[in-house]
């Protein structure tokens, strides 16, 4: 048998407590959005790092500009929607936002497959799996970048 949790009636039984302006405000001071452009950078620095490392642990330099390009392959439509969802015309109203972001991961995506169609084409002696490693090591930024973010000093919400 299935339980379902009961609905709230009344307002004292909410289970959140709604913040004032001036509350709402300092919580937003005290937890700034991440920028895109800080994942981007996460990301482009990361990609360079794998690169030189699968050269260097190889000792072939195919496999470092396979590992570089799996990584740009990342980073130029990460860039591309970074610019797209940055513009000011993305951010009028929260309509105009989502509209924007699925459009902006659309042509990143297109770019990104369009990216790893011409790698065989653009790199000498291409080693797929180090362009793989390249690829998936540069999009686990994602995480690294959100937890190593800058962040303003935390002062207590009531405060």
């Amino acid at each position: 048998m299935k339980t379902v949790a009961p609905l709230v009636d009344s307002e004292e039984e909410l289970p959140f407590k709604q913040l004032t302006a001036d509350e709402a405000r300092r919580l937003r001071e005290q937890n700034p959005p991440v920028s895109p452009w800080w994942v981007v950078a996460g990301q482009a620095v990361v990609g360079l790092v794998v690169a030189l490392a699968a050269w260097g642990v190889t000792g072939r330099q195919n496999v470092g500009w396979s590992a570089g390009y799996g990584a740009l392959a990342v980073v130029i439509p990460a860039a591309i929607l970074a610019r797209g969802i940055s513009s000011r015309f993305s951010s009028l109203n929260a309509g105009t936002a989502a509209v924007g972001f699925m459009a902006w991961e659309m042509v990143k995506i297109a770019s990104a497959i369009a990216l790893l169609m011409a790698a065989p084409k653009l790199v000498a002696d291409l080693s797929w799996p180090a362009l793989l490693v390249g690829l998936v090591l540069t999009m686990k930024v994602y995480w690294l970048a959100l937890a190593y973010a800058p962040k303003k000093k935390r002062e207590p919400v009531n405060g």
